[in-house]
């Protein structure tokens, strides 16, 4: 005789809103209280009382009324078994790093922004660290040109002047996108932090589709203009590498 189904206990069902709320977030990168709330098909007092409680623990972060996912879930979804991007990218990366001397970086997009999965520390005595898990806006960064370049450019984009080289008039960042889907690599000219310049590539997964840029970043007195476009066809090469060791097949 089949047991009646039992209703699940409250801890269960407030356990599956929070982990409902922590996908919709993914998906959409960030949002209001409002809209995610009618996402979701929660009411807003609802809502708000769980994202207080993801938030205490790390899981979602908030700013000026807007969520997004936090570090926490990120260290959480680091940690899934399956042999991972980073862990497939790692070994062209530790190349790459070995041959130059600098650090390189692999990125992924995330919503508005561009979320930092691993860094290979450069051998020189001067290098520059990027912490996994921290995020970077897309219009002043190469790794953020990237995905802009191949992935488009959303709706109402804020070009926030972080540096007097950062593109804050899209008609500049629309041509810079041209030349960086021509030539295959994007650079970061001072744009984000003065001293810093990097240089990034796109890494595409089985189907084709850029799902993640490495990038090499190195102090500016020691990167020149000039030198980042020398080393960019490096940095293609250990890019294309690292899509064929993701089931990449066509021609990058």
């Amino acid at each position: 005789m089949a047991r009646p189904r039992e209703k699940p206990p409250q801890a269960v069902k407030t356990l599956e809103r929070g982990l409902r709320v922590l996908e919709a977030l993914a998906q959409a990168g960030e949002s209001p209280l409002g809209p995610l709330a009618e996402r979701v098909g929660l009411s807003k007092s609802t809502l708000y009382r769980l994202l207080r409680a993801l938030a205490q623990a790390g899981f979602v972060e908030e700013e000026d009324g807007v969520y997004r996912v936090g570090p926490r879930a990120f260290a959480v979804g680091q940690a899934y078994p399956k042999r991972s991007l980073s862990q497939a990218v790692r070994p062209e990366m530790e190349a790459l790093a070995r041959e130059t001397g600098e650090s390189v970086n692999l990125a992924v997009p995330l919503g508005r922004e561009a979320l930092y999965l691993d860094q290979a520390e450069g051998t020189k005595l001067v290098r520059l660290f990027t912490a996994p898990g921290s995020r970077t806006p897309l219009h002043a960064t190469g790794v953020g040109k990237v995905f802009l370049a191949y992935l488009g450019v959303p709706e109402g984009l804020s070009l926030t002047p972080y540096t007097p080289h950062t593109l804050t008039r899209l008609p500049d960042l629309l041509r810079e996108l041209e030349e960086v889907r021509g030539r295959g690599y994007a650079l970061d000219n001072e744009e984000k932090e003065l001293g810093v310049r990097c240089v990034a590539a796109p890494v595409f997964g089985p189907t084709g589709e850029v799902v993640a840029a490495l990038s090499l970043s190195a102090p500016s007195s020691r990167l020149s203009l000039e030198e980042a476009h020398r080393l960019a066809s490096r940095v293609v090469e250990a890019a294309r590498k690292a899509s064929l060791r993701l089931g990449f097949a066509g021609g990058v």
